[in-house]
């Protein structure tokens, strides 16, 4: 028995199409955005979701209800699914962090454990993220063989993505960044235990040891229609 999680970044912003650093900024989507929102819902329409969860930041919250609003299904909001604080780099461009913090855009870009300043890191973001998931995984028996949409946030995904396969932190770099309105697809299965072999064919949503110790695959990364704008990671 399996069951699959989608994990898409919310619409194009008014930041985006500037290319400004967002983080816990709470933008909203351009109109670029919304039409993009719209169309993914039908794209997700025979994916066999179940849930919709979202990151609290407005971005995030008015994709999932354009997309929940064609799947019919509600929303449930989450902060812990919110995007990266960039603490000082909030509100700025990439030219402008880069003549500020000479250097340290690169060395954020590398090392997951590296937070900007007053922000915080990949590593702390996917710490706070993933025990959504995991709560989900218990809580959600409806989940069995269907799937769960997160609608959060460029960098957000590609944290929790990475801690949920279990990736080394010197792997975080490998995912690209994620467009606008872009999946993650992942995959989860029970851990093989040798010693209940049957058991281990289906999740046991009362089993936490079980459910914390799934073994998750990735399926796909950047995933949906071409877009037109908000390509590259979430600034």
């Amino acid at each position: 028995m399996a069951r699959r999680l989608f994990l898409i970044r919310h619409g194009q912003t008014t930041y985006n199409a500037t290319g400004r650093m967002q983080g816990h900024l709470d933008t909203e989507l351009s109109a670029e955005g919304r039409a993009q929102a719209a169309a993914v819902g039908e794209r997700l329409e025979d994916k066999g979701i179940r849930k919709i969860l979202s990151s609290d930041l407005i971005r995030a919250v008015d994709t999932a209800e354009l997309v929940g609003q064609h799947l019919g299904l509600d929303v449930t909001v989450d902060a812990r699914l919110r995007e990266t604080d960039l603490g000082q780099w909030q509100g700025m461009s990439s030219a402008e962090v880069d003549e500020q913090f000479p250097g340290l855009r690169a060395i954020w870009r590398h090392d997951p454990t590296w937070a900007p300043p007053a922000g915080e890191s990949r590593v702390d973001v996917a710490q706070r993220a993933r025990p959504v998931v995991d709560e989900a995984m218990q809580d959600f028996a409806e989940w069995e063989d269907g799937a769960v949409l997160i609608v959060a946030h460029g960098g957000a995904i590609a944290a929790l993505t990475c801690h949920l396969l279990g990736l080394e932190y010197s792997q975080y770099g490998l995912l690209s960044g994620l467009k606008n309105t872009h999946w993650a697809q992942l995959t989860a299965r029970p851990s093989f235990n040798p010693d209940k072999p049957v058991a281990s064919l289906a999740f046991d949503a009362t089993d936490a040891e079980q459910i914390a110790a799934a073994q998750w695959y990735l399926d796909g990364w950047n995933m949906g229609a071409k877009v037109t704008g908000g390509a590259g990671a979430d600034v």
